[in-house]
């Protein structure tokens, strides 16, 4: 069977394989940036801090994939609780790091000047600081994203949803008349949502960024 008639003979498999990655990307995405622009503003007037939160999260990228589900399948079983875990826990890097970054380079005349006006220091926040940080912040989304597309296949490791399912299939049952179709269809599908995800949030970075901070 070409691969072509491979896919439309599952297309209904495919179709909800690929909701289920995309789903479980778009909910961990969300999750990971609320945690992370919270860990990034908790902690980047802090040297010591800041410090701390990128070498946290930087040790939790050094664990490979494989061995983080294998701890966490023993304590969360299998299915959705490790996979969306392990997706959380990857994505953080990108963004507490750009988070950081980010809000330590906006200039300290625009935060003395929301001050002079009598904003509350949450004001200064989230109408000065962090809509100046935000193209750096969403330049770490679009990174973490991009991951994550990767790693939740992985995640058919542990029986997670998404397109992962195929890839594993096929290559244990390389040799069969399909194998090499489903890897194909698998690696694909990831592809073509990692590209659209990419642009979706492009488009998001052109609606909130003000125009004179795109330059």
């Amino acid at each position: 069977m070409d691969f072509w008639s491979f896919v439309s003979n599952r297309r209904q498999q495919l179709l909800m394989d690929t909701y289920q990655h995309a789903s479980a990307v778009f909910q961990c995405m969300v999750v990971a940036s609320v945690i992370g622009i919270g860990i990034g503003v908790l902690t980047y007037r802090n040297d010591r801090a800041g410090r701390l939160a990128i070498a946290t999260t930087v040790t939790i990228m050094t664990v490979p994939s494989y061995a983080l589900l294998g701890l966490l399948i023993p304590v969360l079983g299998l299915g959705v609780p490790p996979t969306v875990t392990a997706l959380v826990l990857y994505a953080l890097l990108p963004i507490v790091r750009n988070a950081i970054v980010g809000l330590r380079g906006v200039d300290p005349t625009l935060v003395d000047a929301a001050k002079g006006i009598g904003m509350s220091r949450a004001a200064q926040i989230l109408r000065v600081e962090l809509p100046i940080a935000w193209p750096s912040i969403l330049t770490g989304i679009r990174v973490a994203t991009q991951m994550l597309m990767g790693i939740a296949a992985v995640a058919a490791y542990a029986s997670g949803p998404g397109l992962g399912n195929e890839i594993f299939n096929g290559i244990s049952s390389l040799g069969s008349a399909n194998a090499l179709n489903q890897v194909l269809a698998g690696t694909l599908g990831i592809v073509i949502l990692a590209l659209l995800f990419d642009f979706a949030l492009i488009l998001i970075g052109r609606l909130t960024t003000s125009r004179g901070i795109r330059g």
